[in-house]
């Protein structure tokens, strides 16, 4: 029996229909029994995925984790921004120490004063806080337990990271689950007692409580980190030098998501249906969000068929905020930060000409007043 030409074709591609559908059907109940997620869906970008000028906004905050005091502060605050229409993503660092007059405490308390009034608010406050800030609303949110995201750096094999200083801290702080309980150092209960009471500076504390605090070093250049290696980078508060800002830390945090979304790339591009399904139990128990997969996948949908993706960055440096000088009874004494010049709308007007990807921006930066 002769079989035509046309025929062979046919049971080629049958055969070869057959040993993709037996390839990708454990990937496609993956994505859409596991995930949740509808390709239909995500090709017809259906979901009511919410944005503003065609703009995204998403908060990431990165929360201490109980092992560490102040479990639900956040040592990280990030707006993610993702422009639908250019295929263009922005990242916003917002500095920790910011002053809230909202508060009457710094920004970095809006997610635990949110949690602490009412179980899962944080995410409403912290939202409302950082919109004052950066003038842009914020559609969603996500926090992320720091404690617990060395796991997800360690599980993809590591971060390579660019040093871009060599620096020391000396009084970074051992996490509370290494030590149990805070241990006193020598100094019996009531020394402590009358310690607290003079309401110590934070060095003061270092150096009455050496035992609670280790030393850690980091040398420049491209470096390979586990997961615990990563958040002491991005943690460390009081390196020597120029290290030591609340701004430099601002940039090793936004070095570290890129390493990590750089490591995440290279673990996608290894199908491995077992490891995706790990990697996705790992993440789901870490991060908690207000944002579902079906919406995440449509923006990342875009970010991988739209061509030209590009990233821009932008960090409120010391080039908007200060560190005040006078009136300190306003801030209960405390080290905090305010805009240039008491003039938040300068900040708005920055980001939204970033955002709207124009050039000279930088003309919009302040003016510091000499006598401040």
């Amino acid at each position: 029996m002769n079989i035509s030409l046309k025929q062979k074709v046919i049971i080629a591609l049958s055969l070869l229909l057959i040993v993709l559908i037996i390839i990708f059907r454990p990937y496609y109940i993956f994505i859409t029994k596991t995930l949740k997620v509808s390709p239909i869906k995500t090709l017809l970008s259906l979901d009511g995925l919410k944005s503003y000028n065609g703009n995204v906004n998403i908060l990431f905050l990165g929360i201490a984790g109980v092992e560490y005091e102040g479990p639900n502060l956040s040592d990280s605050i990030i707006v993610l921004s993702y422009d639908l229409k250019t295929n263009h993503l922005t990242t916003i660092s917002i500095p920790r120490d910011v002053w809230s007059p909202a508060l009457q405490d710094k920004i970095n308390s809006a997610y635990a004063y949110g949690e602490a009034k009412k179980k899962g608010s944080g995410f409403i406050l912290a939202k409302a806080e950082v919109q004052t800030i950066i003038g842009q609303p914020i559609h969603y949110a996500t926090a992320v337990n720091f404690g617990q995201f060395e796991e997800l750096i360690d599980f993809i094999g590591g971060v390579e990271v660019n040093v871009e200083r060599t620096f020391d801290d000396y009084a970074f702080p051992i996490p509370n689950d290494d030590l149990k309980e805070p241990p006193s150092c020598g100094h019996s209960d009531e020394d402590i007692e009358k310690f607290t009471d003079t309401y110590p500076t934070e060095e003061e504390v270092w150096k009455y409580f050496p035992c609670r605090y280790q030393h850690i070093h980091f040398d420049a250049g491209m470096t390979t980190m586990d997961g615990r290696t990563a958040l002491n980078f991005v943690r460390s508060r009081h390196a020597e030098g120029d290290e030591g800002t609340d701004f430099a830390r601002e940039k090793r945090q936004q070095k570290v998501l890129e390493a990590i979304k750089n490591s995440l790339i290279s673990f996608a591009k290894k199908p491995n249906l077992d490891q995706f399904e790990k990697l996705y139990a790992l993440v789901d128990k870490l991060v908690k969000r207000d944002i579902n997969n079906q919406q995440s996948a449509i923006i990342f949908k875009n970010i991988f068929l739209r061509r030209n993706f590009s990233l821009d960055k932008i960090v409120l440096s010391e080039d908007f905020f200060i560190n005040p000088t006078t009136d300190l009874s306003r801030f209960d004494g405390r080290w905090v930060l305010i805009p240039i010049n008491d003039d938040i709308d300068i900040v708005h007007r920055y980001i939204e000409c970033r955002l709207d990807q124009k050039e000279n921006c930088d003309q919009l930066k302040p003016k510091r007043e000499e006598d401040r």
